[in-house]
């Protein structure tokens, strides 16, 4: 018998005389209609308040915390140490709640997202395009930096490919000085989140939309042979990996301008088909002058991977590869008149110098361009070389840190940990409001 709420039971599984309350174990309490027990043996005192056995806090009648140690006191928020997850059940990082209560400690930076495909190692143009820049946000911003390892799929990479790719980028993210205290640095499959939400939103993108976007009609055309599902849809998986964090800044080149739109797209459908003001409207990340854009040593006005082998210089290259790269970097005759405007191949020359050359080196040859005495045997020689004093440390850093296993799977470990509770708390959240429940 219980006479009155809140007493006890003495066998398992009997009633509380009001609706909805239930006693686990013998000698458990429930002092409220509809609270529940999270282990046995524990007690639920007032809606919001503590269990003395997890840690963890009850905001409504009936609502469960969804980790031990963690507060629910509002969907979806976290209890965070710069991102952190609490070490053990039962303690509190209390520096910086993100709840009203608790204004002064709310983390206000903005969250960044960024990711890259595992398709080889970086080379010059990525490191002063994106990396160095990288850098300076992890300062300023809440970063999560990742490997698109599920993107490199829809080019059917063997597994020991995909594995080695995935390690290379790893360690060059990490030789190029993001610091994984500072920033979330993970592997795209080691949060499964990202593919629910990948796939709730193809539900609601359309063959037509998908069809007219730029990236795909090129696929198209340049690989008939494998035209794929993963393509199609690739502008989805991008808009998943950057919405499961509620990023609000997307650092993007050119080509990836017109996902980041359909990105916004997609955020925004899904805010005004559930009546919610959920996802924010990512935007592009501006660099301004900090921007540097490295060409490539073909005469083509951009470095990358896909223009060819001799196109780019790896980061990973060994000095006699430079040497020959750059000796073989596209040229001509030389200057005929004084002051005469460089041609595109020979102004991605200086370019280059520019960037890893000083700025007395740079300024001699352009001394001897304007007097037409230049002889691009000469430069080509020196830019190499310093190419070659730029690159190696970074190069050294790389290899010692890809034979270091036991610190590249800490990082990985650790980052998968980090994005998985944004992620997490995130996809809570989407099923909620989809209207999945539990029974």
């Amino acid at each position: 018998w219980n006479p009155e709420l809140g007493t006890r039971n003495l066998e398992p599984g009997t009633w509380n005389p009001e609706p909805g309350t239930r006693n686990l174990e013998p000698g458990t309490w429930n002092p409220e209609p509809g609270t529940r027990n999270l282990e046995p043996g524990t007690r639920n005192l007032e809606p919001g308040t503590r269990n003395p056995e997890l840690g963890t806090r009850n905001l409504e009648l009936g609502t469960r915390n969804p980790e031990p140690g963690t507060w629910n006191l509002e969907p979806g928020t976290r209890n965070l140490e710069l991102g952190t997850r609490n070490p053990e059940p039962g303690t509190w990082n209390l520096k910086t709640l993100t709840h009203p209560l608790f204004k002064s400690h709310i983390h206000t930076m903005e969250i960044v997202v960024s990711g890259i495909r595992p398709t080889g190692n970086l080379h010059l143009g990525n490191y002063f395009g994106a990396m160095r820049n990288f850098v300076k946000m992890q300062e300023e911003h809440d970063c999560y930096f990742f490997i698109a390892d599920y993107h490199s799929l829809t080019t059917h990479p063997t597994p020991a490919d995909l594995h080695g790719n995935v390690k290379r980028i790893l360690a060059d993210y990490l030789a190029s000085g993001l610091d994984p205290e500072k920033a979330t640095l993970y592997l795209q499959s080691d949060v499964p989140q990202v593919a629910e939400l990948y796939l709730l939103l193809n539900m609601n993108a359309y063959l037509g939309e998908l069809e007219r976007v730029t990236s795909f009609k090129d696929k198209i055309r340049q690989q008939p042979e494998n035209v794929n599902a993963g393509l199609l849809t690739y502008p989805t998986l991008m808009a998943a990996d950057i919405i499961i964090h509620k990023a609000t800044k997307v650092p993007v080149g050119k080509d990836q301008e017109q996902h980041l739109e359909m990105t916004r797209t997609f955020a925004n459908r899904f805010n005004r088909l559930y009546k919610v003001d959920f996802f924010p409207e990512p935007v592009a990340y501006n660099f301004g002058e900090a921007l540097v854009k490295i060409p490539g040593l073909d005469g083509s006005a951009k470095m990358g991977k896909s223009e060819g082998e001799g196109n780019a210089i790896f980061l990973v290259d060994e000095p006699e590869v430079i040497r020959k790269k750059v000796m073989r970097a596209v040229s001509d005759s030389g200057p005929t008149e004084p002051n005469q405007p460089k041609p595109q191949a020979i102004d991605n020359l200086f370019n280059l110098m520019k960037a890893v050359s000083t700025p007395d080196t740079l300024e001699h040859f352009e001394i001897l361009y304007t007097a037409c005495t230049i002889r691009y045997g000469d430069m080509k020689k020196q830019l190499a070389e310093d190419i070659i004093t730029f690159t190696s440390p970074l190069r050294l850093k790389i290899n010692e840190i890809s034979q270091d296993h036991a610190y590249l799977q800490k990082v990985v470990r650790r980052g998968a940990e980090r994005a998985s509770d944004s992620a997490s708390a995130t996809m809570r959240e989407v099923r909620h409001i989809i209207g999945f429940r539990e029974f």
